[in-house]
Parts: structure tokens; sequence; C-alpha cells
């Protein structure tokens, strides 16, 4: 029997975002899945060596669970975003949830490929030395011929 496929388009780099398309890539490949993520517009973030950047919105969040509810017009003030972010950063190290940075080794030590959209990268000029090493550069039309015979195809 033929190894299961998984096809993930990874289209956010929210902190929030970032988490299930590299959950769902390393269980899926912890089980022996053979596992594609394609990164494109803002889910290239989710590539870059540096990762400090990523952040959580609540103002995009409205169901996100706060410590103290906060009305939304809280939201929007200045340092609001940081403060989610640190909030959700801690909570998440607390409960003993990997990092991003950690998932994403797990991803890669467990061969899941990552490809970063060649057209977003010469849309937005992003430098390649910007981006971990290991991940290859495609276009949709690359990514497509394996999303095409997967037995599970995300957009996250």
């Amino acid at each position: 029997m033929a190894a299961k496929k998984m096809a993930i388009i990874a289209t956010k780099g929210a902190l929030d975002m970032a988490y299930p398309p590299l959950i769902l890539a390393s269980t899926a490949a912890a089980l022996g899945w053979d596992v594609q993520i394609f990164f494109t517009f803002y889910g290239l973030q989710l590539l870059r060596k540096d990762l400090s950047g990523i952040a959580i919105s609540p103002i995009g969040n409205p169901a996100m669970p706060m410590p103290v509810p906060m009305p939304v017009v809280v939201s929007i003030l200045p340092g609001m975003e940081a403060m989610a972010t640190s909030m959700m950063k801690a909570k998440m190290k607390k409960k003993g949830v990997a990092s991003l940075e950690e998932l994403r080794s797990l991803c890669q030590e467990a061969d899941v490929k990552f490809i970063a959209c060649q057209m977003t990268v010469d849309l937005f000029e992003f430098d390649k030395k910007d981006f971990i090493d290991g991940i290859e550069y495609g276009g949709a039309a690359m990514f497509m011929k394996f999303a095409g015979e997967t037995d599970v195809c995300l957009f996250i």
C-alpha cells in the first residue's frame, strides 16, 4: 500500500496561523505520510531564518481567548499586538507547546518538503539569503502536480 499524501498551502504569517500547517505536517510525516507545504504570500514569513517578527493580532482574532477580556476597541491601542504575542508565547511555553523553530525543524527532519512560492518571492522582492536552508522554490504548477495526487489537501 502506498503512503498517504498531504498537501498544505500556507498563506498566513501570523503566530496563531503559523502553527496549524507545521503541526499537521509534522504529525502526518510522523505517521509516514508524504507531505509538502507550499508557502505563499504572507505564509512565506514562516520560512525566514528569523521568526522573531511573527506576531499575533488580537484585532483579527475576536474569538481569541485572552486572560483578561478586552473589548475590540482596546485591541487597536499601541502595544496591544506585542502584549498579545508575549502572552500567547508565554502560555504556549507553559503548556509545553513547541516553538515555531522547533516545529519547523521537526518537519524538515521528517522530510516534509517546503516549497517557497517563487512568484511571491519575486513580487515582494525577498532576498533568498533570509530564508532557511533546505527549501525549494517553485510555482503553483509544480505544487499542483503533487497536490493533485494527495489524499488530503489543506488551505491554511
